[in-house]
């Protein structure tokens, strides 16, 4: 492990460590991520062409779900490289303005990320809730300002994040226990009261992934009711298989996000590494998966990719 560095108050550059305790193991480490890495930007760039060139796919839906594939491509190329060149060359260096420029991207985005979700389940809630109603409600300009405005949300609640750090002395060490810039990271080297700045970020957190979180359980609450309504088990079943790939996205997004901000905040008990890697797996596993999630349970989005790559003579897919 480097040995920490006294610094300025404004140190130019801070040195990212990857994951302390495990250096010895950060080549095996790479091989995981580097596979994650190339799956998630195969997968959601694969999703995005297949969205754009098939008309029928152009509902709110998979709309609302190329958004969320465009921030997971961002997430990933915005944190990937670095881990990578931490693990294969050692190279943690990283310029504080960098560093602060991907602290924004990654909270921002993630922020992003959970509207996007909370948008999916608002399109679930209104097709099985209000069927009738569906193509009245969401039109193409109606999704079109869901997405600003999430994207607006996220953009604006997280701007004060890198002025709030920037202004605080680090006076101690410039050496981040991190294989990213992150904000509770960042919090803790400085030498200053920082209760102000971590209850601005707590209430970031509440007011984005928190409400957004408690939101989708309400939707599908009244979903799960209106389901309950139907008169018989075969109507019961299409409308929750139209639900499933959408809950297994909020299982793999929420889980580790949550656990990674839980424990960064009130576990000090928890192992450094452990909560690394768990802020890694949340950063890694959504943006890998998310695609292939919808990949294998939509069939609409399997016969698209077939036909995409103009792929003849099989079977339909069911």
């Amino acid at each position: 492990m480097a040995a920490p560095n006294r610094t300025t108050p404004q140190p130019s550059t801070f040195i990212l460590l990857g994951i302390p305790g495990l250096e010895a193991a950060h080549g095996w480490i790479s091989i995981p991520f580097c596979s994650a890495y190339i799956l998630s930007l195969l997968g959601n760039c694969l999703l995005l062409a297949v969205i754009k060139t098939e008309p029928s796919l152009h509902e709110p839906m998979y709309l609302f779900l190329s958004m969320l594939a465009l921030a997971d491509l961002t997430i990933s190329s915005t944190a990937l490289p670095k881990i990578l060149s931490i693990f294969w060359f050692k190279d943690g260096a990283i310029r504080t303005d960098a560093c602060l420029a991907q602290m924004y991207l990654l909270h921002s985005l993630t922020a992003m990320e959970s509207g996007f979700i909370l948008a999916m389940a608002f399109d679930r809630y209104v097709a099985i809730c209000n069927p009738l109603r569906h193509s009245a409600i969401l039109t193409h300009r109606a999704v079109a300002t869901i997405g600003l405005g999430v994207v607006l949300r996220g953009a604006v609640l997280l701007a004060p994040h890198p002025f709030l750090l920037k202004r605080l002395p680090y006076c101690g060490t410039n050496v981040i226990s991190h294989t990213y810039c992150e904000f509770m990271a960042l919090v803790k080297l400085a030498c200053a009261d920082t209760t102000v700045k971590k209850a601005y970020s707590l209430a970031v957190a509440f007011l984005t992934g928190g409400i957004d979180f408690i939101l989708i359980v309400l939707s599908y609450i009244l979903i799960l009711w209106t389901v309950c309504m139907l008169p018989s088990r075969e109507a019961q079943l299409p409308a929750l298989s139209t639900c499933g790939s959408h809950l297994c996205v909020i299982l793999v997004s929420y889980t580790p996000a949550f656990f990674s901000f839980l424990t960064h905040r009130f576990g000090p008990s928890v192992v450094p590494h452990v909560h690394i890697i768990v802020a890694n797996i949340y950063l890694l596993v959504p943006p890998m998966t998310n695609p292939i999630i919808y990949g294998v349970r939509t069939k609409k989005i399997r016969e698209s990719v077939l036909r995409l790559f103009s792929i003849r003579g099989l079977p339909a897919l069911s």
